[in-house]
């Protein structure tokens, strides 16, 4: 038993006849692999089926599962009432789900529920399931703002908890492609939209999840994609094992990519875990000693919640590699934490705070995976992935005015009385000086019509 088979599926309401009302002709290849899908289903006959959705209840910073014993829904948004639901939630495993995700300290559960009707990302799914298929409970998944790497993640639990119930289980990852296709489609044109789209549909087509999980945030942004995120829960439940993969289609005729495809698993292949294969490509072997300190202090605080003493606890080796002037000299420190290319913390001083420039990266350290109040806490199983840099800054110096900055050089402080906002230089995606000092006034809950001071100071990063 366990996961039995995969479907990547879109949502368009449209291709329901009732609220299609013939449009739903435009897209009749997709049509015809949905009602393949709903036929498949109804031959596993599975007890349980997962539906991740884009339109669930959605948490930038956790992963809300539907909670109780059912829930109902219909097509009346969509001038089709008499298309409806009545689903039975298979709470057994949901609740099981939510005691591993407690016990693993996965920010996932049934908390935060503010809408209990189905919604239509789980309803297109459900209309073709249930035209084959009468049986088997669901289980209703919404996304989260985090990284890739934690959506594959709870694949993986729910994984663990299929096969730990013996479960006769499908997936359905609901998720449109992007919304950025077309010109005359409903949301325009990016030259990012068929880049995405060909792309996903490759990586699909050939069950390449390490691909998904590698995916570029830039190109999700910029794509308007709906169901990334949804697809990589999905492959996360297949880690470790092969994939037989069949794409059955892709239309893109209304400006939104709709594609579908079939995933059934195979025998257990220690090549296919894909968050170890992405760990391993963080290369820490030539980092710097400023960023060895931090990686030291973070492992050590996240495994005991305890500070590294210094020097004693120190790696062998990073004593004597650390220069002089990190025990010698004061300074004003950020370290800065990413993981699956998204910032998962950052916490710095403007000055120096602390007896030298080693303590300070220790304090920031600590701060930046514990502290940081847009994150939560970082988790032991993410060590692996974390990439991070140490910059020190220089003393800052007052300028007359934006003219005397450079993005790529220096970082800027606004100040304005009280109000303090600071942003480093060479950041991704701050390409001009008006945008660099927006962002700082925005840190520091200045407003334009302030009157503010400049401050530009520079930076030495190491990686």
């Amino acid at each position: 038993m366990g996961i039995r088979a995969a479907y990547m599926v879109p949502h368009p309401p449209l291709i329901v006849p009732s609220v299609g009302r013939g449009g739903e002709s435009l897209i009749i290849e997709t049509t015809n692999a949905y009602d393949r899908v709903g036929k498949e289903i109804c031959k596993i006959a599975p007890d349980t089926i997962v539906i991740i959705s884009p339109h669930s209840i959605m948490y930038s910073d956790y992963f809300h599962i539907s909670p109780g014993d059912g829930a109902s829904g219909n097509f009346a948004k969509f001038g089709a009432p008499q298309e409806s639901f009545n689903e039975t939630y298979d709470s057994e495993f949901v609740n099981k789900l939510e005691l591993l995700l407690d016990r693993s300290g996965f920010p996932g559960g049934t908390l935060g529920e503010r809408d209990k009707d189905l919604d239509h990302g789980t309803m297109v799914p459900l209309y073709f399931i249930r035209k084959y298929y009468k049986a088997g409970k669901i289980i209703r998944i919404g996304l989260s703002g985090m990284p890739l790497a934690d959506h594959y993640r709870l694949g993986m639990y729910i994984k663990q908890i299929s096969d730990e119930l013996g479960r006769n289980t499908v997936i359905v990852a609901s998720g449109d492609l992007s919304h950025k296709l077309k010109d005359d489609g409903p949301y325009g044109f990016d030259p990012a939209g068929p880049v995405y789209d060909e792309k996903i549909m490759e990586a699909a087509s050939k069950a390449d999840f390490g691909a998904m999980l590698e995916f570029d945030e830039d190109l999700l942004t910029k794509s308007a994609e709906c169901g990334h995120r949804s697809f990589v829960i999905m492959a996360g439940t297949f880690d470790g094992v092969d994939v037989k993969a069949e794409a059955l289609s892709h239309q893109d005729v209304t400006g939104v990519g709709y594609g579908i495809c079939i995933f059934e698993p195979g025998e257990a292949n220690e090549q296919r875990h894909f968050l170890k294969a992405l760990a391993d490509k963080i290369d820490t072997s030539d980092s710097s000693p400023y960023v060895r300190l931090a990686r030291a202090v973070i492992e050590k605080y996240v495994k005991t919640h305890k500070r590294l003493s210094f020097p004693s606890e120190l790696p062998e080796g990073l004593e004597e590699a650390l220069p002089a002037e990190a025990v010698s000299e004061r300074a004003g420190a950020f370290v800065s934490v990413h993981k699956n290319g998204m910032l998962r913390g950052c916490i710095g001083t403007i000055g120096p705070v602390q007896d030298s420039i080693a303590e300070e990266i220790i304090s920031n350290a600590i701060s930046a995976v514990s502290r940081d109040p847009r994150f939560n806490p970082v988790r032991e199983d993410e060590l692996s992935l974390l990439e991070i840099n140490v910059d020190i800054l220089g003393k800052p110096e007052f300028i007359d005015g934006a003219d005397k900055l450079d993005v790529k050089r220096y970082g800027v402080i606004v100040t304005c009385g009280s109000k303090c906002g600071l942003l480093l230089p060479d950041l991704e995606g701050v390409d001009t000086v008006d945008y660099q000092i927006k962002i700082a006034m925005q840190k520091g809950g200045i407003d334009p019509s302030d009157d503010y001071r400049l401050q530009r100071f520079e930076v030495i990063r190491y990686k």
